[in-house]
């Protein structure tokens, strides 16, 4: 149940992130549609090419494609007054979509019982993957290659599951709200990761002494 619930809310976040960054590139009506819905079925796509199942059970999940048409539509239908709060609702909604498909994806690792590491890149890929796509095909730096920590937080849910540090549906949900709140906090606090820029250094300039 803690699954299929995770795979609901990380739908309808994921596609509604991704029609209004959509909205906001000024794309037509199917750019809104294609970009939602690669958005919330991008990442699980990368992680079953990555853990060995057919990218083919995608299209099982067709009441999934249902709730996410409906949710783009949905948004797509909403005031513009409501849609210009983008940098905070948008961001939330990423932020849940993360959140859940990170612990969705760890799950399905552990389920087919992959070890420590798959299970982490799949939590990291399943949070993250449409994410990137959607950013990429918006002609937008991915979030998650960013200073501002991102992937981070669906790696530590990886982790949290994977070490059987956090069992149960109690212990899911939870999880589940401490990874949607570390992402808002990183983003209002403004956490970064080191980053090291190698730029191109100006040319010394030679003046000639008389």
């Amino acid at each position: 149940m803690t699954w299929d619930v995770m795979t609901i809310i990380g739908t309808i976040a994921f596609a509604v992130s991704g029609g209004i960054v959509a909205m906001e590139e000024d794309y037509d009506i199917l750019g809104v549609y294609v970009l939602g819905l690669v958005t919330a079925f991008g990442g699980g796509a990368i992680r079953n090419l990555l853990i060995g199942v057919p990218v083919s059970s995608l299209w099982e999940q067709g009441y999934m494609f249902q709730l996410a048409l409906l949710s783009i539509t949905v948004i797509f239908l909403f005031p513009n007054g409501l849609l210009k709060h983008w940098k905070r609702w948008g961001n939330f909604f990423d932020a849940i979509g993360l959140a859940a498909f990170a612990i969705q994806g760890a799950l399905y690792a552990t389920e087919m019982g992959h070890p420590i590491s798959a299970v982490v890149v799949a939590a990291v890929l399943t949070g993250s993957g449409g994410g990137i796509i959607r950013d990429v095909l918006a002609g937008r730096k991915p979030v998650v290659f960013r200073s501002e920590i991102y992937a981070v937080w669906a790696a530590l849910a990886g982790l949290a599951i994977g070490f059987n540090v956090v069992t149960g549906t109690l212990g899911l949900y939870l999880l589940f709200i401490l990874i949607v709140a570390l992402r808002m906090a990183s983003l209002f606090y403004k956490w970064r990761l080191p980053v090291k820029s190698i730029g191109q250094q100006e040319p010394q300039r030679h003046t000639l002494k008389a």
